[in-house]
């Protein structure tokens, strides 16, 4: 076991010193599409008070220094998440998933199986999550769910969680009015108060969840997060680590409810939180600048085929370019970096503009669907597109359907970084699983089933998406981080059916198995 603490003990996960003796490490280099050449052999790594300070053959061991035996595993950076959830990713693991549903009776059919299971009570919400209707035949109506509820709360989160099926007794708890027809639906900015309501509605320990959470990402080989919870996450996670939440490193978002409090604190993009051990630092601004797909409220230049809401048949702009840009200015004032969430081109145009006009740095999350000239302007204004290659397994046919031909503009990964643009991966977790590989594999291969791939030509090497996915760290050495994980086979092997098989390849990033996960050198998952 290295030298320092186990997860759950309290110390310090900077202090101490553990030599990796045997390991090969893997040197990604995105920019060539390729992978650099490695060490002609295993090499041993050091890794001293959290960062790692030799890289060589046979390291003479230190007195008191405790060792790990790699036995020839090869060696990544640390993966990172750019977008997670995560107390909405914890609480999926006790919720009913009703993602599988191809109609709004099929996730009728789920909830009124599982309702049996639940003890009963009118105060306390039945949550569902997952679903998906832009392709469903039939519609959510607050009837059709009443009948099921029988008088209980019942939400249900959309897979996109920007609308909610909710019961009437569900709108009761909720504070939301009943609808003028018989539309189950909740939306956008309503939607995301009453979510809020939610969370402070009884249910089970939130310890619990993340605590399952926190370390099924660690057994994917992940070291950090950006957390864009809807909470005052600056303050909350400082106590979660005192309480042993701590085998992951956590950048905490503030959204604009929060952003005052953040500036009066001093605190700027990048600083150690107090209380956080160093794992905590302070992350980005984050706003929701227009919809998703599957909601049809994503801002788009070009109606939609298909609108839900035919008063809004280019979707939904929730944050005005005006309130935007206000909200850009005072955030770079202060330090703090933007995360603006803009998935139509039309959005994307707008959080672009509003980052030129601050001088700001930061993100665009998602960036889903952009416009010819767009990946250019990200490179040039050193704009990060953060983005869930993952979701393009789900949305490639509802954009066929509302989308008809954009898809091709849709996720443009290649596009981005042929323009010179830092790509950031995650997986806007509980939207999609937090499982780096699956993202890794999507963007490699672009589909999921049979199919062939999705616009083949907007595909990355394995290369490229693993380096899109360890938080910039090129390499394991000396001066990095000390936020290691060991593998049992090589991400970057050519497949077996030779080059240009993206199927293999992404079927082998799919199958990769994590031996060992080392944050600042502690060892957060062992499998060896």
């Amino acid at each position: 076991m290295p030298h320092g603490t186990t997860p759950a003990d309290g110390g310090d996960p900077l202090a101490g010193s553990v030599l990796l003796r045997r390991v090969r490490p893997v040197l990604p280099d995105g920019g060539a599409g390729a992978a650099a050449p490695p060490p002609p052999g295993p090499v041993d790594l050091r890794i001293t008070d959290g960062v790692i300070s030799a890289v060589g053959p046979s390291l003479p061991r230190e007195p008191g220094e405790q060792e790990l035996d790699a036995a020839g595993r090869w060696a990544i950076p640390g993966l990172w998440d750019h977008h997670v959830h995560l107390s909405q990713w914890a609480q999926t693991f006790t919720r009913l998933d009703v993602s599988a549903a191809r109609s709004a009776a099929a996730a009728l059919d789920l909830l009124a199986a599982y309702l049996p299971t639940v003890p009963p009570g009118r105060d306390v919400p039945v949550v569902a999550y997952g679903f998906r209707h832009a392709t469903w035949a039939d519609r959510p109506t607050l009837t059709a769910l009443d009948a099921v509820a029988a008088g209980r709360p019942v939400v249900m989160l959309s897979g996109d969680v920007h609308s909610g099926w909710v019961s009437t007794r569900g709108r009761e708890l909720l504070g939301l009015p009943l609808p003028a027809d018989d539309d189950g639906l909740v939306r956008e900015n309503v939607f995301f108060t009453a979510l809020a309501r939610l969370a402070d509605l009884p249910g089970g320990d939130p310890a619990q969840g993340l605590r399952r959470a926190l370390s099924d990402a660690a057994a994917r080989g992940v070291v950090g997060v950006t957390d864009l919870e809807w909470a005052r996450n600056a303050a909350e996670w400082p106590p979660r680590v005192a309480a042993g939440l701590d085998l992951l490193r956590v950048r905490t978002a503030t959204y604009a409810d929060g952003l005052d409090e953040i500036l009066a604190g001093g605190l700027r993009t990048g600083d150690p939180l107090p209380g956080g051990r160093g794992l905590l630092t302070m992350g980005p601004l984050k706003v929701i600048s227009d919809g998703s797909l599957n909601t049809a409220t994503a801002h788009t230049s070009l109606p939609y085929e298909h609108p839900q809401d035919p008063s809004h048949p280019h979707g939904v702009q929730n944050v005005t370019p005006e309130e935007l840009t206000d909200l850009v200015r005072r955030a770079t004032a202060g330090g703090i970096e933007v995360a603006v969430h803009a998935i139509g081109d039309a959005a994307v145009a707008i959080a672009l503009d509003a980052v030129e006009a601050a001088g700001a740095r930061g993100s665009i999350e998602h960036a889903q669907l952009l416009a010819p000239d767009q990946p250019a302007r990200f490179a040039r204004l050193g704009v990060v597109a953060s983005v869930q290659p993952a979701h393009l397994l789900d949305d490639r046919d509802v954009t066929e359907r509302l989308w008809p031909g954009r898809a091709g503009q849709s996720f443009p990964l290649r596009s981005l970084l042929d323009a010179g643009a830092r790509l950031a991966f995650g997986s806007d977790a509980p939207v999609a699983p937090l499982d780096p590989w699956l993202a890794m594999a999507a963007a490699v291969h672009r589909s999921a089933d049979e199919r062939a791939p999705w616009h083949p030509e907007q595909h990355l090497t394995a290369a490229e998406a693993l380096a899109a996915s360890t938080n910039g760290r090129g390499s394991l050495r000396a001066g990095a981080p000390g936020d290691v994980v060991l593998l049992d086979a090589d991400p970057l092997a050519p497949p077996s059916d030779g080059p240009g098989h993206t199927a293999a390849t992404a079927a082998h990033l799919r199958s990769m198995h994590v031996a060992a996960t080392l944050v600042a050198g502690r060892a957060t998952h062992l499998a060896l």
